[in-house]
């Protein structure tokens, strides 16, 4: 009973650490694109984003199945690593370093996913001053007063200013 749950385990996280793997490498190239602009190679990521969105689901549906499983057999149920702790001391190794190295990969990923999201805010800030400025006609001046009016109304409308 506990080779299978070793198993079982060891084939759970060798696929999510194939899937991990990959979402990462798109991870860096999405990064790179975004560091270059290059819309027409983040578009072309979105079919593999897709299919990894896909596997990650896949993976956490698995992973809600174990679970279950395992609390239903008595085992620990709180997450893989405590149901890995479980498994008796020979076996216990191999599938420890295994959820190790997840959730070493999580942190990698959760990291990677975050330098891109600070990509992408210091994009949208940038094109936020852009607007402005070609709104003001690239006067410093508040785009709004307390009157609600502007005095002008830019040189995209009317050459003002």
């Amino acid at each position: 009973m506990q080779s299978a749950w070793e198993s079982e385990l060891a084939s759970f996280l060798s696929r999510l650490s194939t899937v991990q793997e990959q979402t990462l490498d798109v991870l860096v190239r999405k990064g790179r694109l975004l560091a270059k602009a290059d819309l027409a190679g983040l578009t072309a990521l979105n079919t593999e984003e897709e299919q990894l969105v896909a596997g990650l689901q896949e993976c956490l549906r698995e992973r809600e199945e174990l679970l279950q499983r395992a609390g239903r057999e008595g085992l620990p149920a709180k997450d893989i690593r405590s149901l890995a702790a479980a498994l008796p001391n020979g076996s216990r190794s191999p599938v420890q370093k295994q959820t190790r190295e997840a959730v070493h990969r999580a942190q990698l990923l959760r990291h990677r996913s975050l330098v891109n999201w600070v990509v992408v805010q210091k994009t949208l800030i940038h094109l936020s001053q852009l607007l402005e400025i070609i709104a003001t006609g690239g006067k410093l001046q508040p785009t709004y007063h307390k009157d609600g009016s502007a005095p002008t109304s830019g040189v995209l409308v009317d050459r003002a200013g």
